[in-house]
């Protein structure tokens, strides 16, 4: 089978196709013949040298892929039958032709999304829901602040969070993505960082009131604005690194706020966790994808062998939603 492999670390121009031997499913794994792929910003991270997989997992990038079920290993469990069209939640392998995934990381696609567009869905999904939902446990009325407004986590964040039925606040680096979160998105309000400072904006818009939940791709640049945007027993969940990996935290404003920071990642935790994270997405998210409350957004397609255009495009900035690779 084709599949991308990184030569060296850098930039796009690393990304390489080869022909490789196929994967052959192991105890508790099914087959899927991948139709589309989903870039993230930790294929990124991967290509530059700073994010390898874990343990055991394919040096092949891709977090999640749609595709249909072309064979079985021993002991699977959930009932798939050969041309299930589903989509998969990876430690990697997504770049790729065929990728064994542990069945219960894998779900059939919701109702009335197409097969290509799928592949945008359960990296971001997954994401989203385990840690707005599962660890911060969002509840309806509250403000939420989601940093990145127009990428594959800010607009799967602002619609699932709106679905919740939470105030979203948002943040984007341009005057075009700021109109784009609140005319296209649904965005309450919606900051561009660039020219206002973010927790004061947030107060001001919001009746003098900071968020009581921030999602945060950014990391360490963002730390000392996050903990200052944050409200009376706010919580902070960091699961990007994007402005680096150390700063300065406040403990007196945070002890002030009796306020929480908390770091997750998805990539690295165990099959079982991923599962029951997969299971409650399917439960809770799949039925407001169904009745078109969340809007898969597709900004872009590449074929395989244009991953080095792909990665450009997405490095770039200029999408709005998930950048696919089609097979």
């Amino acid at each position: 089978m084709k599949a991308v492999y990184i030569s060296e670390p850098g930039g796009p121009e690393v990304l390489e196709v080869r022909d490789v031997d196929a994967p052959v499913p192991g105890q508790g794994e099914v087959l899927i013949d991948v139709v589309a792929a989903g870039l993230n910003r930790a294929d990124v991270q991967q290509r530059r040298g700073f994010y390898p997989p874990p343990p055991g997992a394919s040096e092949v990038p891709g977090l999640e892929v749609s595709g249909r079920i072309a064979g079985f290993g021993p002991g699977v469990s959930k009932p798939f039958s050969l041309g299930d069209k589903v989509v998969a939640l990876l430690a990697g392998g997504g770049y790729a032709q065929q990728v064994a995934v542990p069945a219960e990381q894998v779900l059939r696609v919701p109702e009335g999304v197409d097969l290509v567009t799928a592949a945008s869905l359960p990296e971001v999904a997954a994401t989203v829901y385990s840690n707005l939902i599962m660890t911060a446990q969002l509840q309806p009325g509250e403000t939420v602040l989601i940093h990145g407004a127009t990428g594959g986590i800010g607009t799967m964040a602002i619609q699932l969070a709106k679905a919740f039925g939470a105030k979203v606040a948002t943040t984007a680096g341009t005057d075009e993505k700021v109109s784009t979160a609140k005319a296209f998105l649904g965005a309450d309000i919606a900051i561009n960082y660039k020219e206002e400072d973010f927790p004061e904006s947030l107060r001001r818009q919001n009746g003098g009131k900071g968020a009581d939940v921030i999602l945060d791709v950014v990391g360490a640049k963002y730390l000392a604005q996050n903990v200052d945007a944050l409200a009376d027993y706010g919580r902070l969940v960091v699961i990007g690194l994007q402005g680096g990996t150390k700063g300065e935290l406040d403990l007196g404003l945070l002890l002030k706020k009796r306020a929480a920071v908390v770091a997750t990642a998805l990539r690295p935790r165990p099959v079982a966790e991923k599962g029951a994270i997969m299971t409650a997405v399917r439960d809770a998210v799949w039925p407001l994808v169904a009745d078109g409350r969340i809007r898969p957004l597709v900004a872009k397609t590449f074929p395989l062998d244009q991953v080095g255009a792909a990665h450009r495009y997405f490095d770039s900035g200029d999408h709005v939603g998930k950048v696919l690779l089609v097979l």
